[in-house]
This record gives C-alpha cells, sequence and structure tokens, in this order.
C-alpha cells in the first residue's frame, strides 16, 4: 500500500467520523499539507450544510469549494473539530508540525478547538520526536540571534531559504534537536525573544490520533 493510499484512508476515516457530528452551526478548522489535502478532497465531494471552515494557510482556503464557506477565526466563537496532519507523532499523542510552513496558525486553530484530530500514517510514529527537523517560525531580525541560541541547545538550525510564512515571517528548522521532554522545550523556544512559534504540539496535543496502517485503520483516543 502506498503513502499516498495510506494518507487518503486516514482522511477518510477523519471525514467518516465527524460526519454524524456536523450541522448547520459546525464550525471546521482545516490544517495544510498532503494528508489534509485528500480530508479536503472529502470534503468537497459530501453534501453537508455547515457554517463553514477556518484555514490555517492561504494554500488550504484556495482547495475548498465554492460550497464551504470560509471563516476567519474572529467571525467564531470556537472551532468544533480541527483536522490537521502532523510530521512525527508519539504515544503521548504530542506531535511535530510545520513542515509546510503554517505551524502557527495551525497551533492557533488547536487551541481553539473543541477537538483535535490528527490524521496521520504509521511512518510518521517515534518514539522520540526530533527525527524530522524542527521548525521555528521567526521574525527575520531575530534570525541569527535566534539560531545561536538554538545551536547553544545542541540543535543545528538551518534557515529555509526562499521560503516566508503566511504571516510574513522566516522559518528556521532544526536539525539534529534533542527532544526528551516536548513540553518544556515547547515553552523554552517560545521564550527566546523574536520566536513567533515552533511546531512542538505538547501543550495542545491531538485528542484523537487517526494512524493509516497496512492492516487497516487505528483510532486512538487520549
Amino acid at each position: 500500500m502506498s503513502q499516498d493510499t495510506k494518507k487518503k484512508n486516514s482522511a477518510k476515516a477523519a471525514f467518516d467520523l465527524i460526519k454524524p457530528n456536523l450541522n448547520k452551526d459546525s464550525v471546521l478548522g482545516i490544517g495544510t499539507g498532503s494528508t489534509t489535502n485528500f480530508f479536503i478532497e472529502e470534503l468537497n465531494s459530501a453534501d453537508i450544510d455547515i457554517k463553514g471552515a477556518v484555514c490555517s494557510s492561504i494554500s488550504t482556503e484556495k482547495n475548498l469549494n465554492s460550497s464551504i464557506k470560509v471563516l476567519g477565526l474572529n467571525e467564531v466563537h470556537s472551532i468544533d473539530f480541527y483536522i490537521d496532519g502532523a510530521d512525527e507523532f508519539n504515544d503521548r499523542f504530542e506531535l511535530i508540525k510545520g513542515g509546510g510552513g503554517a505551524l502557527t496558525r495551525e497551533k492557533i486553530l488547536a487551541y481553539s478547538s473543541l477537538k483535535f484530530i490528527c490524521i496521520v500514517d504509521d511512518s510518521k510514529h517515534t518514539d522520540l520526536l526530533g527525527k524530522f527537523p524542527l521548525p521555528i517560525e521567526v521574525l527575520e531580525i531575530a534570525r541569527s540571534a535566534i539560531s545561536r541560541e538554538i545551536m547553544k541547545m545542541g540543535g543545528k538550525p538551518v534557515y529555509r531559504n526562499g521560503f516566508i510564512t503566511d504571516n510574513g515571517n522566516q522559518i528556521i528548522d532544526v536539525h539534529k534537536f534533542p527532544i526528551k521532554v516536548p513540553f518544556e522545550l515547547e515553552e523554552k523556544l517560545n521564550n527566546i525573544p523574536g520566536v513567533v512559534e515552533n511546531g512542538i504540539f505538547s501543550n495542545r496535543k491531538a485528542d484523537v490520533i487517526i494512524n493509516a496502517k497496512e492492516q487497516g485503520i487505528d483510532i486512538l483516543e487520549l
């Protein structure tokens, strides 16, 4: 089974899970990335009546068809279901996200959601977060200073050349970062002046992980 097939299966399982709970007042949050795009395909082809969707990126907004109203987070009280992928997940439902560069908006939507459903395939599972480079969104003026601090912490920062986030900022991808206690490192990084947000999702972890494997779908809940 190809990885794309697993991604599609995970996305379909997420849609099947939430569909019975959707109504005309429902607000969805939709993340960014290849797995999430398969969820958008399911949403676009379904005949459902919801209030609308809050998106974590401009690209996600463009992928939604005209039948789904795009809402701003300031327009809604909360998000009923936030659907997004991950670059890594562990058994504690902690994640690394941000390979697509939308980590700040993704974390904002996750925090604003009543239920965060993470759609992944088994290649994303790890015992210790950090094999996937950790993305950090930074203000341009502080990029080099932040990189020096990260090097002191044991990471190898690499500037994501030519990439600008939807917020107008830059990304540093940190390789070989020892993420032994994700919760502590998430807060420590965000206390460095000039860091907008980092891709560790530990403070607000996933509520549900839908993991697609060769043998089928595992729906894991905290």
